[in-house]
């Protein structure tokens, strides 16, 4: 006969595991911890101000709220989820991190996530360099003009934007138009010797989303939806993440 999981509790009740156990289906499972430790095992950031997930996990599950919200620790997971891949359970600890960051007062949250979410806010590219439609449009052509004149054989090669019907639609990060154009040519000659066809838009082409990591619904929402938008505006099939 198989016993129940153990359910953990303390005292006290924690508003991030309610809000995660209201969000998730059965609740996450953040009742169900073996205190295996698998999730700390391959976590890039156990160690980091002391802490790791299972510690984590287990601060929220006796009510320690007040002890989670003064942990710089918070900002340190990198969300990427491989706690909940390795735990025997599939506890979401990612969400509960999520929720802890949402509780901090948005000035007070990382400045280097929030001013990037910012910036992508104050155009329509979604940029977090604050690239113009324009400057981007201008990059692009200049480079791919430069390497079908340098390399003959990529003499053919194009870098379109806001093509419709496209079937590939093609983010790209922040920073490569601005910094290191010349890395976004990697990419453009590997769709062009298979023959993929795909489209650059002239808005919503960042593809990374800082508003997510800042736990910042409304203004994720809002990066989300221009990406997915101009997407559905060309008519492409495919969004294509390359972040």
């Amino acid at each position: 006969m198989a016993e129940e999981a153990i359910k953990l509790g303390g005292k006290k009740k924690s508003i991030f595991m309610d809000k995660v156990k209201e969000l998730l289906p059965e609740g996450g499972n953040l009742n169900l911890c073996l205190t295996c430790g698998a999730c700390s095992s391959g976590c890039p950031a156990t160690g980091l101000e002391g802490m790791d997930p299972r510690k984590f996990l287990r601060m929220a599950a006796l009510g320690m709220d007040e002890e989670i919200l003064s942990s710089k620790w918070t900002w340190m997971c990198t969300m990427c989820q491989r706690c909940i891949y390795v735990c025997p359970m599939k506890i979401d600890i990612p969400q509960l991190i999520f929720n802890t960051r949402a509780a901090w007062p948005r000035d007070k949250r990382p400045k280097g996530i929030l001013a990037s979410c910012d910036m992508a806010l104050r155009t329509e590219t979604r940029s977090a360099m604050g690239t113009t439609p324009e400057d981007f449009e201008f990059v692009v052509n200049d480079v791919v003009e430069e390497y079908q004149e340098a390399q003959p054989e990529f003499k053919d090669m194009k870098a379109p934007i806001d093509k419709e019907g496209a079937e590939f639609f093609l983010n790209q990060n922040s920073r490569e138009p601005v910094t290191e154009p010349d890395e976004m040519v990697p990419l453009w000659k590997i769709l062009h010797l298979v023959g993929a066809d795909w489209t650059y838009g002239s808005k919503g082409w960042a593809g990374e989303n800082y508003c997510m990591f800042l736990a910042d619904n409304d203004a994720w929402k809002t990066l989300a939806s221009t990406m997915a938008g101009q997407a559905d505006k060309l008519g492409c099939k495919t969004y294509l993440n390359t972040e």
